[in-house]
């Protein structure tokens, strides 16, 4: 009886112990069921504050890019001299940490850095390579030697370079190569502003620069033959020139055009990065004020002047300068009465080769276009 009584006690006590607590005059029962309900609505909160910060801050970064993406056309056009910074891109100077008083360090044994001043307080670097037969007599030489081989029989190619980079591009520079191994004298320079130049860049610079590199090379190269080849804004620094020397009666033996367009208005319309073209007021807000800062170059109207022979050459994937700019440059000329004794040529670049905007150098078929098109060019002017 005793035993049962113990056991009676025993499970009395148990389920005690798993009853529930009363209820006291707090209510801290009631309390204590809503703890684990308040853990819960705390566990859902966090990442509904997160998400809640996360579109905070994507919403401010939206706005952000949207008010820079409205104010950067107003500041364009109150401050034109940004958007002449970006048509020449003379900052940019790319590859770094090359040293241009050492073409040698670009594999160019055979080239001799000169500095030249065309205007009072502006300094022109220059790159003189000479044909792949001089290559060994060069080595060691000084610029008197460079300067005097310029006589030697062999034609000169002045090389005008495009907008940012410096004469010591990577694709220049295997241009340079690959002309040098035709047979040409190759004489660059960096127009003032770029590179280790010095001065203010400017159109009416530029090619005031050019046509000093010109006349200095005319004045060494005796007969021989001087051809001008200019590469995106090349082109527009080229047609500058060689109008100015047709207007002056001492034109050029031919003029080659790389990936060009027919002025810089057009040309910066169908820029890939002008992602503003849809912009309401673009040409007021983008276009006027490159003109502002005086910068044309209208290729287009330049070809209209021009007596000598032309070649153009322009690869059909070019991202930069659209491919029917420069076919339209070339219906241009081609209709052109100051052509109508000299060849115009047209030379398109599939795009499956992948030519692109700066790699036509690397086309096999670069060597007997330019020997059957200067060849011809030559006999022109014996004639």
């Amino acid at each position: 009886m005793r035993k049962r009584n113990e056991s009676v006690t025993v499970e009395h006590e148990r389920a005690a112990a798993a009853a529930p607590a009363p209820l006291d005059k707090g209510c801290s029962l009631r309390h204590s069921l809503r703890l684990p309900a308040a853990a819960d609505d705390t566990g859902m909160k966090r990442p509904l504050g997160r998400r809640y910060g996360l579109w905070f801050r994507l919403r401010k970064l939206i706005i952000w890019l949207l008010g820079m993406y409205i104010a950067i056309p107003f500041l364009v056009k109150l401050c034109p001299a940004i958007q002449a910074k970006l048509v020449f891109l003379n900052f940019v100077r790319v590859p770094y940490f090359i040293d241009l008083k050492r073409p040698q360090d670009q594999g160019l044994n055979h080239t001799c850095n000169y500095y030249l001043q065309p205007e009072e307080d502006v300094t022109i670097g220059v790159w003189h390579t000479v044909p792949a037969a001089l290559w060994k007599n060069a080595r060691g030489k000084d610029q008197l030697w460079f300067e005097d081989a310029l006589g030697s029989s062999h034609p000169v190619i002045l090389y005008l370079h495009g907008n940012a980079g410096t004469r010591g591009g990577d694709h220049r520079v295997e241009l340079y190569k690959v002309l040098s191994s035709l047979g040409y004298h190759v004489v660059t320079f960096d127009y003032r502003g770029w590179g280790d130049s010095i001065g203010s860049p400017s159109e009416r610079g530029m090619t005031y620069d050019a046509l000093h590199v010109f006349d200095w090379i005319k004045a060494r190269s005796g007969d021989n033959p001087v051809y001008i080849w200019g590469h995106s804004l090349g082109t527009g620094v080229a047609t500058n020139l060689v109008r100015r020397l047709c207007e002056r009666e001492t034109p050029p033996d031919a003029l080659i055009l790389e990936s060009p367009f027919t002025n810089i208005r057009e040309e910066a319309r169908s820029h890939p990065f002008s992602i503003y073209r849809y912009f309401p007021g673009f040409d007021w807000f983008f276009l006027d004020p490159i003109t502002t800062s005086g910068i044309k170059f209208a290729n287009d109207e330049n070809v209209k002047y021009i007596s000598c022979s032309l070649l153009i050459l322009h690869a059909e994937d070019d991202p930069v300068v659209p491919f029917h700019l420069g076919k339209k440059l070339y219906n241009i000329a081609a209709t052109s009465r100051s052509f109508r004794d000299y060849k115009v040529q047209f030379v398109p670049f599939h795009t499956d080769l992948g030519y692109r905007h700066k790699y036509i150098y690397r086309s096999p078929e670069l060597p007997r276009i330019l020997r059957e098109f200067l060849g011809k060019s030559e006999q022109e002017h014996h004639h």
